[in-house]
């Protein structure tokens, strides 16, 4: 944990996001105030020295039910400075003690031309993958998460995708068209992701095709429990590359109201996070957090769950890198 400064006018540091003496290390300013970044990481699209960039896309013109997942990014940045100048639960680490992370701002693109958003995404996310960075992305609808594909595909081949909803989205599209539950499909008959080593998890609703991924359904988890979806992950996705999504509606409305879809009768946050704690032998190369919708959330409940995503998903990186 940063030390407080010694300047009795400026008695506790703020605004690290802003004025943060180095990448590394965490910080120790006021939960409830100074500039909002993804954990009080430096604001900065300089990437020179960065392991690990987290980047918002508050896009969300292809959804199928409520809008409200462009703010999305903006409520999960509030709710993770709850984690500033902590030991981070469950590693009893800092994580930035050695992987230098930055918030890279918002995705951009016209808002009156939607559709080059997604193409703009890509190219963009192309940007930070090429300056040698690990991406992960703060959603926006679960359409985003194709031109992250498509990017992340380019620099390290057809993925394992390791995906958290509590819906398939493997609606059919006409191949120009796409939407929040279309990207799967697509993904599949381009060849971006491999669906011999994909996984669903959670899934409560049915789509017109699976495209061979393998699903774990809501109302199997009791039965199989937390090691055994562990396991299945593992022995789905094996040692390639693989990319993680977590639509937040795979948790349970009661864990996540604030969402443009939600479904009855998902993971809890504790679960989730259980899940997700555990695959650090999966060779993640990105991931994002989709479809948080704060207008419909309560006390930030949904905003805290997606910001523990992230912040578990940072936190079994930097493992990996120790090599713990």
């Amino acid at each position: 944990m940063a030390e407080p400064t010694k300047d009795p006018l400026r008695p506790r540091p703020t605004d690290n996001a802003v004025f943060g003496p180095s990448l590394l290390g965490g910080a120790a300013e006021p939960t409830y105030g100074g500039v909002l970044s993804f954990m009080r990481r430096r604001l900065t699209r300089d990437l020179a020295g960065v392991d690990a960039v987290v980047w918002g896309i508050p896009f969300d013109s292809a959804v199928s039910n409520r809008s409200g997942a462009r703010f999305g990014p903006q409520a999960i940045r509030r709710a993770s400075a709850i984690f500033d100048g902590d030991p981070q639960y469950p590693f009893e680490a800092d994580p930035f003690a050695a992987l230098a992370v930055v918030d890279y701002g918002d995705a951009v693109w016209d808002y009156g031309r939607p559709w080059e958003a997604h193409g703009l995404i890509e190219r963009q996310a192309r940007e930070i993958l090429d300056a040698g960075c690990h991406l992960f992305s703060l959603g926006g609808d679960h359409s985003v998460t194709w031109p992250l594909l498509k990017a992340h595909a380019a620099v390290y081949g057809a993925l394992g995708l390791v995906m958290f909803d509590a819906h398939q989205d493997t609606w059919p599209d006409d191949g120009e068209r796409i939407d929040h539950g279309s990207f799967v499909l697509r993904a599949v008959r381009e060849g971006v992701i491999d669906p011999d080593r994909s996984i669903q998890v959670g899934i409560r609703t049915h789509a017109p095709e699976t495209c061979g991924i393998e699903i774990i359904h809501g109302y199997e988890l009791d039965d199989i429990g937390i090691f055994g979806v562990i396991r299945r992950i593992e022995n789905r996705v094996g040692s390639g590359a693989a990319y993680m999504t977590f639509d937040i509606d795979c948790l349970d409305p009661a864990f996540a109201p604030g969402t443009g879809t939600p479904v009855a009768g998902g993971l809890s946050s504790r679960e989730a996070l259980s899940i997700l704690r555990a695959l650090g032998d999966i060779g993640f190369v990105g991931g994002d957090v989709v479809e948080v919708a704060p207008a419909y959330d309560h006390a930030d409940i949904t905003a805290i769950a997606a910001s523990t995503v992230a912040q578990t998903y940072l936190g079994v990186l930097a493992e990996t890198r120790r090599g713990d």
